[in-house]
């Protein structure tokens, strides 16, 4: 097992360090520029953009591709399926940046590497792992910091990051490819985007630790998972981040804002197209909820998935509009036994898994959005307004 001193593993802890302060630029000692806050990124929008640009001409690709990957809990398998089916009718794309927040996060890895990763991918999402870890009998003690313990979700990342993929997604990252994760920094109620592929050129176990614990992080819904703390420095002092799952603060994200606001980013992805995958259903579906706190409960956390998913969507198609660059996405059919993301059944996963693959093999996967293009000032002043 990796050596845990880069985060504190467990739940949330009875006492903790201070956060950093606003504006210190924190960081954890040996992972200096691994991620992006919001204001770390405007501030040096330059570096940003360099580091996250990709040299085409060493790639030797002729389009700059993106994927974007959503959160949606058990929802992930239709991107999983989307992926694989994708790849059995040989029509999947390279992705030169792959994105993940959530579930999303879990599968970008796999979603980076490629098709040779296809089995790892089925087996994480159809193999009844997330049913056995998440079951009743797997429930946290009782006053704890989430539905389930830590453990839990700690073991299903930690039996399919290996050290091996860490090392594949290294390799990919020197060639100048990006694969980036969002957490939720709660403290400072602000994304943190991660770069994963610098994390894994770091190299060694604490390279795999901080790999792991991040992808925790960033599928660690609150209410059923405890947050992730994240011990860091700044001017030689001690403080402790505690983070949430992505989706909190960012359903999806293309890259990080800073980026989207870079005024070379349309002619640096000219030829290419930005690919969303919404790991749930869009369209509202109407029907009566059984007054007890489960139905309550499974119903809103649906209805937030479906409003926080359609106006991120239309946030993206409509800067990707606003710039000239061509957004296709694709999302779980709407259909009645598709309404559950909190069903972890390894029946309905697979079953939304093969709905994936299926509809991955057919001609209307993906959808491209309507969208009245803004000006890129209005695209910003949206992006930067605060949330409810």
């Amino acid at each position: 097992m990796a050596d845990r001193h880069i985060t504190k593993r467990g739940g949330l802890f009875r006492s903790r360090l201070p956060a950093p302060p606003a504006g210190a630029g924190a960081s954890m000692p040996g992972f200096e520029g691994v991620r992006f806050s919001v204001e770390q990124a405007e501030d040096s929008l330059n570096a940003a953009a360099d580091r996250l640009s990709l040299p085409r001409s060493v790639l030797g690709w002729t389009d700059f591709n993106i994927l974007a990957i959503s959160g949606g809990a058990a929802g992930g398998a239709f991107g999983a399926g989307v992926l694989v089916g994708m790849t059995k009718a040989d029509r999947r794309p390279d992705f030169a940046i792959v994105t993940g927040v959530s579930t999303g996060a879990l599968m970008a890895p796999f979603a980076f590497l490629g098709p040779s990763w296809d089995d790892h991918l089925t087996d994480a999402y159809t193999g009844g792992h997330a049913k056995d870890l998440l079951s009743l009998r797997r429930l946290a003690p009782a006053f704890g910091a989430g539905v389930f313990q830590a453990a839990n979700l700690e073991e299903l990342v930690d039996s399919f990051i290996t050290a091996e993929v860490v090392e594949a997604v290294a390799e990919e990252h020197l060639k100048g490819r990006r694969l980036l994760v969002a957490t939720t920094d709660l403290d400072s109620q602000q994304t943190a985007i991660w770069d994963m592929g610098e994390i894994a050129a770091r190299g060694g176990e604490a390279a795999l630790a901080l790999f792991r614990d991040i992808l925790v992080a960033s599928a660690s819904l609150p209410g059923l998972f405890p947050p992730r703390s994240f011990p860091c420095e700044a001017d030689g002092v001690a403080y402790e981040e505690m983070h949430v799952d992505g989706g909190v603060s960012a359903p999806l994200f293309i890259m990080p804002d800073a980026m989207l606001r870079w005024k070379q980013l349309g002619r640096r992805l000219k030829g290419g197209r930005i690919y969303v995958v919404v790991n749930t259903v869009l369209e509202q579906a109407p029907r009566t909820t059984s007054p007890n706190l489960a139905s309550i409960l499974v119903r809103s956390f649906d209805t937030m998935l479906r409003f926080s998913y359609r106006n991120a969507l239309s946030n993206a198609a409509n800067f990707c509009a606003g710039v000239g660059l061509p957004l296709s996405f694709t999302s779980i059919p709407d259909a009645a036994e598709n309404g559950n993301m909190l069903s972890f059944d390894t029946a309905n996963m697979k079953r939304i898994f093969d709905e994936g693959v299926a509809l991955a093999q057919g001609p209307g996967l993906w959808v491209t959005p309507v969208a009245e293009p803004p000006t890129l000032g209005q695209f910003i002043e949206n992006m930067t307004r605060p949330r409810a």
